[in-house]
């Protein structure tokens, strides 16, 4: 059963009550991420998550981990470029502590100098992690190449001198800007009594105001071409794609449908013919990324270097008849497969929070599972040869090679 309310200082509380669960995971949303960072402080929202672990006014960063462990729950957070979110998730019979402790680190945190040294270390080396996994650190390279070097071209995990150069007057002032009532979304999934829920949230988050207004952005403009970062590596690996949809595109599960069709599934085209046919590349897949003004649809592959160009060949080619050669048969076993996807995840409290959350954040309303099925039943074959030619044949490509790859083999290929 789906619920909404609103804390007494305005913050909406979308709820998804689950009797027959044993378990409970609430999460505080705040809408911010790498995309609102000015360059200098690109980082900031994902140093800012590492740093409300770290010790609030009344305890240390050894009590929260004995605190969260003594519930047998989990204390966690995450970064994304327009969200961060901070959740707890843990048996019903600790749902009070557990909204306690939330709150303690997400109001009350130190921000200890000391600790802010130190953690400076810790993501330096995260940074340089997702650096030495190139299946990992091409996708900010995509990202960098398409939307550019600000916005929401910049990495999560943000750069090293920016890192560095972090102070906490930095973090305090990011706190003020987005940590604020116009700014939150709290959601909640499992089995609670709403009633009870609220009153720990206006109990704990009442002191809680609006913060400064947050600037507005103009949308991204998508840049197409050839990017090759030569490293020596012994595959090439290949991140190419194009122009995508926002999360309330119309589209949405139309897209989403042809994305099952082109190569997220291992049935799907690019699997089957690239992987299980020729052999070419243990990873190939394809993936959507969607934000509140724009989004992208692109390939990833990795292969030995000798077979880079032919892979790419083979996936653009790939791409490019997909709008003439789309069948009934395998629409209708994307719409099969979606279907699935979507009902074995409601078996996840955690997913079910996830979701609710970003449609209060996205489309500011709750879409049931007998809407959301509906829809999917409804996208027709027309209406997704019409959009994949639109957004393939008709829009800009772009293409990022990691490895050892020449610009020239590459730069003919996108026409």
């Amino acid at each position: 059963m789906f619920i909404k309310r609103h804390l007494d200082n305005g913050i909406p509380v979308v709820m998804e009550q689950l009797k027959n669960f044993r378990s409970v995971i609430l999460g505080i949303w705040v809408k911010v991420g790498a995309r609102n960072e000015i360059p200098a402080q690109n980082g900031v929202s994902h140093f800012l998550e590492h740093m409300f672990f770290k010790g609030t006014k009344k305890r240390t960063a050894t009590d929260i981990a004995i605190a969260i462990d003594s519930m047998g729950g989990d204390l966690n957070a995450f970064t994304s470029r327009e969200n961060t979110a901070f959740y707890v998730k843990v048996l019903d019979e600790y749902i009070e502590k557990g909204v306690e402790l939330l709150s303690d680190i997400f109001l009350h945190s130190s921000f200890d100098k000391d600790e802010l040294e130190k953690e400076k270390g810790v993501i330096i080396e995260e940074v340089k992690m997702v650096e030495d996994t190139p299946d990992d650190y091409i996708h900010d390279l995509f990202s960098r190449t398409i939307w550019g070097e600000t916005g929401i071209g910049q990495p999560v995990l943000g750069r090293r001198d920016s890192i560095k150069a972090f102070t906490r007057d930095d973090l305090m002032g990011h706190v003020r800007k987005y940590y604020g009532t116009a700014e939150t979304v709290v959601a909640c999934a499992g089995n609670f009594d709403p009633d009870t829920v609220v009153g720990l949230l206006n109990h704990h988050l009442g002191s809680l105001r609006r913060g400064s207004e947050p600037e507005m952005f103009s949308p991204p403009c998508f840049n197409s071409g050839v990017d090759v970062h030569p490293k020596d590596l012994s595959e090439t690996h290949i991140c190419l794609g194009v122009e995508g949809l926002p999360h309330a595109s119309k589209d949405r599960y139309a897209i989403t449908l042809l994305n099952s069709i082109l190569g997220s599934s291992v049935s799907s085209r690019l699997f089957q013919e690239i992987r299980e046919k020729k052999g070419y590349a243990y990873s190939i897949f394809s993936f959507i990324s969607s934000y509140v003004d724009t989004g992208f649809w692109a390939v990833y592959a990795g292969t030995g270097r000798k077979k880079a160009v032919t892979v790419t060949e083979m996936i653009i080619r790939e791409m490019r008849a997909l709008h003439e050669t789309i069948t009934a048969e395998e629409l209708g076993r994307a719409k099969d497969q979606l279907r699935g996807n979507i009902i074995l995840g409601l078996e996840s409290t955690s997913n079910r929070m996830q979701s609710i959350a970003r449609q209060e954040i996205y489309y500011h309303r709750y879409f049931s599972l007998k809407e959301v099925m509906k829809d999917i039943d409804s996208v027709t074959l027309p209406q997704a040869k019409d959009l994949s030619h639109r957004l393939i044949n008709q829009g800009k490509m772009s293409m990022v090679l990691l490895g050892r790859a020449k610009e020239e083999d590459f730069k003919g290929l996108l026409g």
